[in-house]
């Protein structure tokens, strides 16, 4: 089951916010947008977000991202989604002072 946007947010009730113009126009969990509407957001906002991050990424991860997509079942790149932005959130990660390990 969905959660409301307010769960994932700091979206309160009232407030006047973007958040709160997108849950009356969309539903609490965007159950008036259509399954590519809210991919399109995920690609949308993924993209903002790493064209804003500092660093750089290592050339083998573009040949991960294209295995992910040309060899796994749509549940499993789902379920990556879902990892991934769980991780950024919430996860460790290399920092930009750190070494990145290179592929052997």
């Amino acid at each position: 089951m969905s959660k409301p946007i307010g769960h994932f947010t700091n979206y309160t009730i009232n407030d006047g916010s973007l958040l709160e113009s997108l849950q009356e126009q969309y539903g609490s969990t965007f159950e008036l947008m259509s399954r590519r509407e809210k991919l399109y957001l995920i690609s949308a906002i993924a993209t903002q977000l790493c064209d804003q991050a500092p660093g750089r990424c290592r050339d083998e991860i573009y040949m991960v991202g294209h295995q992910i997509n040309s060899s796994l079942p749509q549940a499993d790149r789902e379920g990556l989604v879902e990892a991934l932005t769980n991780q950024v959130r919430w996860g460790r990660s290399l920092s930009d002072t750190e070494e990145l390990p290179m592929k052997q």
